[in-house]
């Protein structure tokens, strides 16, 4: 079975927001999306609002419940009281969190594991019990999985930045594919799933998932947002789709 695609609206909403006005609609694009074959969709709600907006969540949540109730909703973060307030009142099926700092432009880096269990494991313990499942965003380096699992994860999302960067180094790309390789059999091997995400295009996915066979979902936004502009939505989700198989 091939990864699932979770269509990141972030993009969508940057848009937007450079007009006090209702267009494009974030919740129309994310319908054309799920209609397309989208699995899911993808926001990162961050505390300045430059992105998604904290109003939008109830949109969303609406869309997925009336139109596509098998689509799951993924919120992604770093997980403030505020933050997990949302969580808790707009019930994503999955939560990813990161460690970003809010002045950040876009996340870049995974949880140092080891540093941040005594802060992430009552929090990820708060999350589970209202149902979501939690995935936390990791650097492909196997680096303290263990301590990931032990503090309740369901799932890593690996930081695919590094990978996306390579497009003109297939030297460097090569290296980086060995280490998300080795990233996912570490994680399969402590019984954690993973998705990936960051800088992931039509061109550089069938590597991926081809070392990565096990790869459970992949969220995308810059990169299929700017696709859907030559291509349009539609059209582009179903490119990425194929591309996932």
């Amino acid at each position: 079975m091939s990864a699932e695609l979770s269509v990141n609206l972030n993009a969508v909403a940057m848009l937007r927001n450079r007009r006090d006005l209702p267009w494009p609609s974030v919740t129309a694009i994310g319908r054309i999306a799920l209609q397309a074959g989208a699995a899911g969709l993808t926001v990162h709600p961050r505390p300045d609002q430059r992105h998604i907006r904290f109003s939008d969540l109830g949109e969303i949540r609406a869309l997925l419940d009336d139109e596509f109730p098998k689509a799951e909703f993924n919120i992604e973060g770093f997980p403030s009281e505020h933050f997990i307030e949302l969580i808790e009142k707009y019930q994503p099926e999955q939560v990813t969190l990161v460690p970003d700092d809010p002045l950040q432009s876009t996340s870049d880096h995974g949880w140092d594991f080891e540093r941040h269990a005594d802060f992430l494991s009552p929090i990820i313990a708060r999350l589970k019990a209202g149902g979501a499942r939690v995935s936390l965003f990791a650097e492909p380096d196997s680096v303290g999985y263990a301590v990931a699992k032990a503090i309740g994860a369901d799932r890593l999302e690996f930081y695919t930045g590094p990978y996306g960067g390579t497009y003109d180094n297939p030297k460097l790309k090569k290296a980086e594919l060995k280490k998300l390789e080795q990233a996912g059999l570490t994680a399969t091997g402590l019984g954690l799933e993973y998705n990936a995400g960051h800088d992931l295009t039509v061109e550089n996915l069938p590597e991926l998932v081809e070392k990565l066979p096990l790869l459970k979902e992949v969220s995308i936004g810059h990169g299929l947002t700017a696709d859907a502009l030559v291509y349009g939505m539609e059209a582009t989700v179903k490119r990425f789709i194929t591309a996932l198989k």
